[in-house]
């Protein structure tokens, strides 16, 4: 198939959720190119966040006690002075936001009206209309993005593959058009802000085309991958056989709902706050009850009631759509795969362990989330860090670019293979695992890469099973059932790739990866 070449003098963002937008904006004045597979706001899962942005934003908050919370949450893989840029940026993150148009709920003083979520000690989540931050907020940024003289949009393009001179430096991408047309964009950096892998899985909060793809196209080109086993299961999706489930937002919990089975009996226990444990420990009570047929439920008949439609009218459409009324009737609700701790190993700026290229957003893997996301961390690591990510990729130098080789666009996977995969995912590597299913579940994953070659789910598919197969403990969203100990020491996954094997310093290897465990 015949190829155009488009040399770019700024940065190449993928992607067109918030950490893209964010970091297109604070590039300028350099020139940036957006490319994004469908128009902005309906392929990005940060529009379907609800509920905010979280930071130290009341007089009895401060950026410690946020960041004691997040190192608490992320169960002894959090990088210390990642999570404290990240929480120290929080207030100046929501002004620029608001300063954007983002129409945050405020008080009666003008200030930020903030809610509680699992796990923070006190309320500091920014919000919107009750549970509508993710979709406001990043309408917001794309009428800024849009009036921006230095960005240019490309709304129907998705990468397929990173092209690199000879030194493994990333010098541009490869994009296929909506027409079907390949086109070579080099640039001088290229921003990785693809979002997550929920898509691998049949029961996902997430848009169904997250797939894991920027972190497959990051480890075939050779960056460093940390910690893919890592995923989170948000307990509240609501269970009512749609896909990707409809979601119940943590700030329904923060408001009084509580978890119970079909017999009325709390899943978490009595106490006030026992349902706003961490989500692991939340969606593993669930997933308990669900699994052995008692049913769970999120019951806000109470707490809310009469102002639902009002307070959450985001869940209230969806339930209502699904014909329950949660005003008077319990939601049912399972886990559902929501949030990918893990992916390309990159820095508050985004710099990954290849020149050139950059990640931001879900698709990175920073150290601020650990083994397990702090509720509404996600949006605020999102903007906060494109901002830094989009500054140092504008500031690369415009360098004389000679790609060693035309690169092959990656193979489509088919559609039945697709959601044969999913289903062995929600399976065999969800909220619960063993090695027993992982093992299986690996081997049905090299059965389809035997057939279909390396389309990019199956590599991020079977980066996440082999970690979580090596990973012979329990911590945080990672919970082995053969296994349920959490170890004393902290170590990461670290995952890179040589031709023809995945490289390790110590590990043995297997015909397709090698897991390096290493100790922070």
């Amino acid at each position: 198939m015949s190829r155009d070449r488009i040399i770019h003098d700024g940065p190449l963002i993928i992607g067109g959720g918030l950490a893209g937008l964010s970091a297109a904006l604070s590039a300028a004045p350099a020139p940036v190119l957006v490319v994004s597979p469908a128009p902005l706001l309906t392929a990005a899962s940060s529009a379907w966040a609800q509920g905010g942005v979280a930071a130290a934003l009341t007089l009895e908050d401060t950026p410690g006690l946020h960041l004691k919370d997040t190192e608490a949450a992320g169960a002894g893989l959090v990088h210390h002075d990642a999570a404290l840029a990240l929480t120290t940026d929080g207030r100046a993150t929501v002004e620029w936001l608001a300063s954007l148009g983002a129409p945050f709920d405020r008080n009666a003083d003008g200030g930020f009206a903030v809610s509680r979520e699992a796990a923070h000690s006190l309320a500091r989540v920014a919000r919107v209309g009750g549970d509508g931050a993710g979709k406001a907020i990043l309408s917001a940024l794309i009428a800024a993005v849009r009036t921006s003289d230095h960005v240019q949009l490309w709304e129907d393009g998705r990468l397929r593959g990173l092209i690199q001179d000879a030194t493994g430096r990333v010098i541009g991408g490869l994009i296929e058009r909506g027409d079907g047309r390949l086109v070579e964009v080099l640039a001088p950096a290229v921003v990785l802000a693809t979002g997550g892998a929920g898509g691998l899985y049949a029961m996902t909060t997430t848009p169904v085309a997250l797939l894991g793809e920027g972190m497959a196209l990051a480890w075939l080109a050779g960056a460093e991958i940390r910690d893919p086993e890592f995923v989170q299961f948000h307990p509240t999706a609501i269970d009512v056989g749609q896909d990707p489930m409809p979601l119940a937002t943590e700030a329904l919990r923060g408001e009084g709902a509580r978890l119970i089975d079909r017999e009325g009996r709390f899943l978490l226990g009595p106490a006030d706050d026992a349902d706003l444990a961490p989500r692991d420990i939340v969606a593993r009570a669930v997933f308990r009850a669900w699994a052995e047929g008692r049913g769970a439920f999120l019951d806000a008949t109470r707490a809310i009631g009469d102002h639902f439609p009002t307070e959450f009218p985001a869940v209230f459409a969806s339930c209502t759509a699904a014909g329950l009324d949660p005003r008077v009737t319990p939601i049912p609700v399972a886990p559902a795969a929501h949030y990918h701790m893990g992916g390309i190993t990159a820095d508050t700026e985004g710099r990954t362990s290849l020149k050139g290229l950059f990640a931001v957003g879900e698709c990175a893997a920073t150290g601020v989330h650990g083994a397990n996301r702090l509720a509404s961390n996600s949006l605020l690591e999102a903007a906060a860090f494109g901002r830094r990510t989009g500054r140092a990729a504008a500031a690369e130098p415009v360098r004389t670019r000679k790609p060693v080789a035309g690169v092959d666009p990656a193979p489509h996977l088919p559609p039945e293979a697709l959601l044969e995969l999913r289903r062995g995912m929600s399976d065999d590597c969800g909220v619960v695992r063993d090695a027993e299913g992982l093992k299986a579940l690996l081997k049905r994953i090299e059965t389809l890469e035997r057939a279909h070659g390396p389309a990019l789910p199956l590599i991020a598919g079977h980066l996440i099973v082999r970690s979580a197969l090596d990973r012979r403990e329990s911590r945080g969203g990672h919970y082995r059932s053969d296994h349920p100990d959490t170890d004393r020491r902290a170590r990461h996954t670290r995952l890179t790739r040589v031709d023809p094997i995945f490289v390790a310093t110590t590990v043995a290897t297997t015909a397709a990866v090698t897991a390096v465990i290493a100790s922070i």
